[in-house]
């Protein structure tokens, strides 16, 4: 095998184009600074700016996967929301067997519930993650309309599996004792877990940019993603590789529903699909394959929702749309575009 592949250029689709163009950064501390006057008071903007990070660093986990799936593979899974669904049904019943734990108001044995129940979830959805590329995606590559409609069916397949397993009605997921409560910061209150989940996101975020920047896998999935038949050429397996990607984004999102199910702290069986509308946002947003303006865009997302909610509650409804509407005018094919697009 060659070594020429260390040549292949950075593709403007992943973290580096952040480096190389910096004006998109802007916008999360612009608008933060723009919503400062019109809520009223400091305390209630660190509350909503919190809150809105925080959603936003969820949904960049769940959907940071499925964007490098489109931009390896030019795959649009429409089915993604089962993966959500189904890491929180999993909690669910993993938690369920340890209530005790989740009941304690020590730290330590509320993470031997939520820990494990992350990664069974993850381990559980990955495995659903497999038989759904090689059962439902692989026969329709290539092919872009059979593969919106099949994911979609697979996914409301799948939900209607999740009824019969754990029935249709609401669920609840309930916070462990040590991640309940605010923390006071002056008169401004800011959830514990909030807190946890920007904490989460931004370690998630770090380790992504560390593999795609600073390993060979990272290298090749960069370069898979701007010219995968140059990758082909060079003796690399660039299906194998997309199959681990899928994989692990299906992983990712089933990580993100546990976290979603305990920020909302009620599931159902069609939160995933409700999501679905958010995370597509959130990649048209961020420029469709980049995971550096997947990051953005998820927290552009989360503020805007946030006090779109508090200062014009009717406008919220299509605030995320607006947004995108905005950001599409300014860079049609999005905040951190892939250069073969």
């Amino acid at each position: 095998m060659t070594t020429t592949a260390t040549t292949v250029p950075a593709t403007d689709a992943l973290p580096a184009e952040v480096k190389t163009d910096r004006l998109p950064l802007l916008l999360i501390p612009a608008l933060a600074l723009l919503a400062l006057p019109l809520t009223g008071s400091f305390s209630t903007w660190v509350t909503l700016t919190f809150a809105g990070l925080a959603m936003g660093m969820i949904i960049f986990i769940i959907a940071s996967g499925l964007t490098l799936v489109f931009g390896l593979m030019d795959v649009l899974n429409f089915g993604h929301g089962l993966f959500i669904t189904l890491g929180a049904y999993v909690a669910v019943s993993v938690i369920g067997r340890m209530i005790g734990y989740v009941e304690s108001p020590s730290l330590m044995r509320n993470l031997m519930a939520v820990v494990p129940a992350m990664l069974i979830a993850m381990v559980v959805v990955g495995a659903v993650g497999f038989v759904f590329e090689r059962v439902i995606i692989r026969p329709v590559y290539g092919q872009p309309l059979k593969q919106i409609m099949i994911t979609m069916g697979g996914m409301i397949v799948g939900v209607e599996l999740v009824k019969v397993i754990w029935g249709a009605q609401a669920l609840p997921l309930p916070l462990p004792a040590a991640f309940s409560g605010s923390l006071l910061f002056g008169d401004a209150a800011v959830e514990k877990y909030r807190l946890i989940t920007t904490v989460v996101g931004l370690l998630v975020f770090a380790a992504m940019l560390w593999v795609l920047s600073r390993t060979k896998v990272g290298l090749l999935i960069r370069a898979g993603v701007q010219d995968r038949e140059m990758v082909e050429s060079l003796g690399y397996r660039i299906g194998l590789l997309f199959f681990g990607v899928f994989i692990a984004g299906a992983a990712l999102a089933g990580l993100g529903g546990v976290m979603w199910g305990m920020y909302q702290q009620t599931i159902v069986p069609e939160m995933g699909g409700a999501i679905n509308v958010l995370l597509f946002i959130v990649i048209i947003i961020g420029g469709l394959g980049s995971v550096g303006g997947c990051f953005i865009g998820a927290l552009l997302v989360g503020l805007v929702a946030n006090y779109t909610g508090f200062l014009a509650p009717k406008v919220a409804l299509f605030s995320n749309i607006l947004l995108m509407v905005l950001i599409l005018l300014w860079r049609p094919q999005g905040l951190y575009p892939v250069v073969k697009r």
